[in-house]
Order: C-alpha cells, then sequence, then structure tokens
C-alpha cells in the first residue's frame, strides 16, 4: 500500500538523500523511513534490524521522498533523534 501521510515538512530533508533504486528497500517511503530512525534514535533503541524496519513501511509515494534511500533516511532520522534527545536532556 502506497504512504498517505502528509510529509511536507520533511521536504528539505528528502531532496538532500541519495537516490537508490535497487536493493531491499527500493519502493518504500523515505519519509517514513525518516521518521522510524528519528524515533528509534530518540529512544535510542536499535534492536530491529534496517531489513525489518523496512519490512513495515509502506511504499513510496511522489514527492520528493520518490526514489531516495530509505537506508539514509532511516540513519539520518537515528542521528537526528539522538541529537534531539542528547539536547532535552541538558
Amino acid at each position: 500500500m502506497a504512504c498517505k501521510k502528509d510529509h511536507s515538512k520533511l521536504q528539505e530533508i528528502m531532496s538532500a538523500l541519495p537516490t537508490d533504486q535497487g536493493g531491499v528497500g527500493r519502493h518504500k517511503c523515505a519519509a517514513c523511513a525518516y521518521e522510524a530512525g528519528y524515533e528509534d534514535g530518540y529512544k535510542l533503541d536499535g534492536s530491529l534490524s534496517i531489513d525489518d524496519v523496512l519490512a513495515n513501511l509502506d511504499e513510496s509515494q511522489a514527492g520528493a521522498q520518490r526514489h531516495k534511500s530509505p537506508h539514509a533516511a532511516y540513519a539520518l532520522g537515528y542521528y537526528h533523534g539522538v541529537c534531539q534527545r542528547i539536547n532535552d536532556d541538558n
């Protein structure tokens, strides 16, 4: 099923991600991957493999996240989540 979420707030981040049209997660929503990474990073939860995370995401939609790397999106989201947690703890 194609993602129906409003990811308009993430368009700038999505535009900066590398294009990826191959491999595991090829058609997964990179914006959803970013959000999942952010949440996991904020909670400092790395219990799932990236393949498990991607398996639970909706298919990509049109827009800046189309054909973007969900792996890079998840990693960037995780990093941003950790940074936000550090800022919130201070």
